[in-house]
């Protein structure tokens, strides 16, 4: 009964956010060489807050835009080598099995420093309604 309005709804919201469902779409590159998969949206139940878990792919040497997010992340680097600048703070490289949090509000670039594909399992909590993502100059 319910199934049609909320793919309808999911479908309307990964188009206008820039992510999509991994049950209802296929990923959605922000650039070439990049791609993110939403895999989890739940509805924390408090304070108008949601998770989001997502599957970022990185192509060798590619570096996301500079961006910030209207609440915390978590990232997981599944496989590959990782350079995170955030902003105010020295660079870091990360490989597969670390991770790193960053604070909401904070300006990053995330960047794929080896030689072959590397991949991001990236959590966030943040405020419903709100852009995912906020393009930072």
């Amino acid at each position: 009964m319910y199934r049609p309005l909320f793919l309808a709804s999911a479908v309307v919201f990964a188009s206008l956010t820039g992510f999509a469902h991994a049950a209802d779409a296929p990923a959605t590159s922000w650039q070439k060489g990049l791609s993110r998969t939403d895999l989890v949206r739940q509805d924390l139940g408090a304070d108008n807050r949601e998770v989001i878990q997502a599957r970022i792919d990185f192509d060798a040497g590619v570096t996301s835009p500079r961006h910030a997010h209207p609440g915390v992340e978590v990232a997981y680097v599944i496989s590959g080598t990782f350079e995170y600048q955030l902003e105010g703070r020295a660079p870091v490289i990360l490989k597969a099995g670390d991770s790193l949090f960053i604070p909401a509000g904070v300006a990053h670039v995330a960047k794929n420093v080896g030689n072959e594909k590397g991949v991001e399992l990236a959590t966030y909590v943040v405020p419903k309604g709100e852009p995912l993502l906020i393009l930072k100059p």
